[in-house]
Formats: C-alpha cells, sequence, structure tokens
C-alpha cells in the first residue's frame, strides 16, 4: 500500500490558511481575555489619571486593610436595595435615600489622607448607615465616591452625583466626605453647590472654605483658635512664644491656621519676631519634608515655651522627636505645644513620643472636635461625654471587633466626625420625608414617587436647625445629637453653614492631673446672651 505523497512548497489555498488561522486565533485570544479577564475598575468606576474613580453601591479595590469595610457597606446597599425592590413576604417596600461618601479610599505617603484616616472615616459612616437603617424611617445606601488619593479627580465623581441627584424613587440624598482643605476640595466643594447639592465636611476646619450648600460639623480653623484664646487667659506662661507653620503654598488648611495664628497671638506671644517654616509631608514633591532642625533650634535658643503650631498632625510627632534630640534645650523650664484639629492622633500618643514629651517636660495642647476623655478605656460613654455618643459607641465598638479599625480607633476623631455627618444628612432626609408624607395623606406608607423629598428639600431642612431662645434659655430646633455634642445650622452670612454650639474641648497631653473640669468652649456662644442648650 503506498501513501500519497504531497509535494514540496505551498499552494494558493495553503498560502490563504497559514494567513486565516493564526488571525482567528489572535481575534479569539483577544476576546477570550477581554471577557474573562478581571475588571480594570470593579463596581462600575472608571479609570481618571490613573486610578478608579465615580460612585458606587458595590464593593471595589481600595487599600487592602479597607477591604472588610467596603464589603460589608457593599452588603448593606443590597440590603436596602432588596428591601424596596424585593421586600420579605408581608413586607412593605421601604424607601431608601443614598448618601455618597466622596473621599480617597486609597493612600501613599503624600497623599491627602493616611490609611489609617480612612478606615476610620469609614467605619464612621458605616456606623452612622447601620443605626439609621435599623430604624422604621426611610433606609440609605452609603454610596462610595472615590475622588483620587490626592482628591484631584473630582470632576468626574460630581458629574455622576449630579445625574444621581435627579433620581426620584432613591434620591441622592447630599455627599459628605471631602476631608481635606486643599485648592481641589474647594473647587469640588463649589461645584456640588453649584448643582444644589447639599454636602457635609465631616473635617474641614480652614475657615474659608464655604458655599452655599456646603456644610461642617467641625468648627473651623478661627473657632480652634479662639478656644485657645480661652485656654491662655487662665493659662499665660512666660508668653514666649514661637511659631512653626507649613510653608506649602498650595495647603489651604496650614495658611489659613497661619494666619488665625499670627493675628490672635502675634503681638502678646511675639511671634512676628520668632518664627520657623518647614515643608510638609502633605502634597506633591517639592523637597525633604519635615526638616525641623531650624525650628527646633530657634525654640531652644529663645527659650520658648509657647509653641504655636500651624501644619497637619502627621508632621507634628517628627517636630516633638526634633526638639527632644536638641542639645541646646533648657530642660528646666517645660514647653507647650498648641495645636488644633479634629482630635489626638494616634501618632502623637504612641509610647516612644510619650516618653520623649515627659523627658523633655513637653506636652501638647489641642483645641479639637472631640476628645477621648468622653470615653472610658473599655469604649463606654464617660461622664460629661455628649449625649449622643452612647448610641454610636455601641454600634461603632461591634464594628471594630469585626473589622480591626485600628489601634486607638477613635482618638483622632474621624470615625466620631464622619458619623455626625451622615447622620446630619440623614436626619435631615428623615424629617422632609415625614412632612411630605403629611401633606399627602400617606399616614406613614410609602410616598408615591411626587412626594419624596428632594435634595432641595433636604437642604431647607439643614438649613432651618437652628437655636431659638425662650424664658431666658436657649433651645434647639431640630438640632444634630451627635456623638460629638449636640449642634445646629442656620442660614445666615455670620455663620456661613459653621457648626453653632458645637463643644470645643481643649486637651492637654500628657494629662497634667490637676484641677477639676474646665468650662467646655462652644462655638458662636459670644453671640447669645444665655448658654447654649
Amino acid at each position: 500500500m503506498r501513501l500519497s505523497r504531497r509535494r514540496n512548497g505551498f499552494g494558493p489555498l495553503d498560502k490563504l490558511v497559514a494567513i486565516l488561522v493564526p488571525l482567528v486565533l489572535i481575534a479569539a485570544g483577544v476576546i477570550a481575555y477581554v471577557v474573562l479577564r478581571p475588571e480594570d475598575c470593579p463596581g462600575g468606576l472608571a479609570e481618571h489619571g490613573g486610578e478608579c474613580v465615580g460612585v458606587t453601591e458595590s464593593a471595589f479595590d481600595g487599600d487592602e486593610d479597607l477591604d472588610g469595610l467596603i464589603r460589608a457597606v457593599a452588603a448593606e446597599n443590597a440590603r436596602v436595595e432588596r428591601a424596596w425592590e424585593d421586600p420579605a413576604q408581608g413586607q412593605a417596600p421601604m424607601p431608601y435615600g443614598r448618601i455618597a461618601l466622596m473621599m480617597p479610599f486609597t493612600s501613599d505617603d503624600a497623599s491627602a489622607m493616611t490609611a489609617a484616616m480612612i478606615r476610620r472615616a469609614l467605619a464612621g459612616a458605616h456606623a452612622a448607615q447601620l443605626r439609621a437603617n435599623s430604624g422604621s424611617g426611610p433606609h440609605y445606601q452609603l454610596l462610595m465616591a472615590p475622588d483620587g488619593k490626592d482628591l484631584d479627580q473630582w470632576r468626574p465623581v460630581v458629574d455622576d452625583l449630579a445625574d444621581l441627584a435627579d433620581d426620584r424613587r432613591s434620591p441622592l440624598v447630599g455627599v459628605t466626605g471631602l476631608p481635606s482643605s486643599t485648592p481641589e476640595t474647594r473647587d469640588a466643594m463649589k461645584a456640588l453647590s453649584a448643582r444644589r447639592i447639599a454636602t457635609v465636611g465631616p473635617v474641614i476646619t480652614s475657615a474659608d472654605m464655604n458655599a452655599p450648600y456646603f456644610f461642617k460639623t467641625s468648627p473651623n480653623n478661627s473657632m480652634f483658635v479662639d478656644a485657645l484664646g480661652h485656654y491662655l487667659k487662665r493659662n499665660p506662661g512666660a508668653k514666649k512664644g514661637f511659631l512653626v507653620y507649613d510653608s506649602r503654598p498650595d495647603d489651604v488648611y496650614s495658611r489659613n491656621l497661619h494666619r488665625l495664628l499670627q493675628k490672635k497671638f502675634g503681638t502678646a506671644y511675639g511671634l512676628r519676631q520668632r518664627s520657623a517654616s518647614y515643608l510638609g509631608s502633605t502634597g506633591p514633591a517639592a523637597g525633604i519634608p519635615q526638616r525641623f532642625q531650624s525650628a527646633a533650634q530657634k525654640i531652644c535658643l529663645t527659650e520658648s515655651d509657647t509653641v504655636f503650631f500651624a501644619g497637619r498632625d502627621q508632621d507634628l510627632p517628627a517636630l516633638v522627636k526634633r526638639l527632644s534630640q536638641e542639645s541646646s534645650c533648657d530642660r528646666r523650664s517645660p514647653v507647650r505645644i498648641l495645636k488644633v484639629g479634629i482630635g489626638l492622633e494616634p501618632t502623637l500618643t504612641t509610647n516612644e513620643l510619650t516618653e520623649m514629651l515627659r523627658e523633655t517636660r513637653t506636652r501638647i495642647v489641642a483645641a479639637s472636635s472631640v476628645t477621648p476623655t468622653w470615653w472610658t478605656p473599655r469604649g463606654l460613654p464617660a461622664k460629661g461625654a455628649p449625649a449622643g455618643l452612647g448610641g454610636f459607641l455601641r454600634v461603632f465598638n461591634d464594628l471594630d471587633k469585626r473589622y480591626g479599625i485600628g489601634e486607638k480607633p477613635l482618638d483622632d476623631g474621624y470615625a466620631i466626625m464622619y458619623h455626625d455627618a451622615f447622620t446630619l444628612l440623614s436626619n435631615a432626609y428623615d424629617r422632609s420625608y415625614s412632612e411630605a408624607n403629611e401633606k399627602t395623606g400617606n399616614g406613614g406608607g410609602t410616598p408615591a414617587p411626587a412626594s419624596t423629598p428632594t435634595k432641595d428639600d433636604v437642604y431647607n431642612t439643614l438649613i432651618n436647625a437652628g437655636i431659638v431662645e425662650r424664658d431666658g434659655r436657649l433651645l434647639c430646633t431640630n438640632c444634630l445629637q451627635g456623638a460629638a455634642g449636640t449642634y445646629a445650622f442656620e442660614q445666615s452670612p455670620e455663620t456661613h453653614q459653621w457648626p453653632i454650639c458645637k463643644p470645643i474641648p481643649v486637651i492637654e497631653y500628657p494629662a497634667q492631673g490637676r484641677g477639676g473640669p474646665r468650662k467646655t468652649y462652644r462655638t458662636f456662644e459670644d453671640t447669645f446672651q444665655y448658654p447654649c442648650p
């Protein structure tokens, strides 16, 4: 049996096959890759500037230690949607609103938020979501809106949020987040305000961060400085002052604080003659950050006893360490470093830094939104704590056990202030929703789409939570009973949507352990004839 032999070489058909087969294989490979590869930006986010940004109710990839919290928020969002779209048998559909958390979900050494700050902020907002969803009123999705680690990818996020604001069945209630006083945050704040979307900055403190629809749950730098002024009236020291300030020209927060400290204390404490700058660690590369050698030498040579710090908390440990190494310092005289901020950043109270502070007879004096004296080591409300703190702690402590929020997760105040910001918006929507039902006679049932509150209703409710006087005392009308205190908002050219009657405790660390509790300064209290409620 002879096998037929094929001639050598390629005919026309062979050449065609040789060309087509590789092309088909390449096309099939491309299709398989596109279909089977993981999404570049999961959760409906989109790439802008090399980062995944946008607005999503689903899980996505943030910093690694956020994974559990992000998935918990996504699961609660899915449960809220099911309760409306496909309620359990015998249950009425539960309407819901959406509150967006616009902030970074990734970080690096120079980003606007550290990984620990992001984790605490997300945990605080999620705690507020869970508390709001435990009631009988509308429930809430917590939309996650990453806008880039440097806050510079806000434009596509704002566009997405504006689209959601027109949804009448499950409307966008408002936006919270915007964590840092930067030019990018200011632009985003103004863009959201131009679209009439109520926005709450939980930890914004620069006094010039103002827009008609922008509310702030934290006091501003001017209020913090006033609280320090009250402290210094009781504790003036030798009035040998020194000012250390961040020289970054684009840091809105530090520039504002620098200006306010100079104005308030410049003459009394000689700050115009005694000051030094440094380059802060937050922001684009512009040289070696945290160089405090010159500042430390000048503080010691001038024998300054009161150092005013106009910079971010992330940089303060480096100043303390440099002061402890300065041989020209006279350790016989105590030194205090005055700062402002949301709370007491855990990096300021490590064992190492605490030992340095004690050895050099230095203490930190901080005017803040939150103080660790409000809770016990077991995470329970302490005597004198705000009335709204206990409910928050019960939920937050459970989240901490499940997901490990980190060491001293309450101390810097981020979790508490992000909780209050979410609660401010959800409370306003609850009240607007109740009034809409009353007017349409729905008797507490699910409202028709026409009676669902709009973003304008939420804003109008927010600006009418004020303080009134009756029978020689002040009363709250729909005030926020937050974890950081009971306070109000109103529309006026004097307040610019900063909180009214917000407590500003002054923290001394290490604690001096002398005297009883001091009277806590309250924002705008000097404008009232009677004490804040």
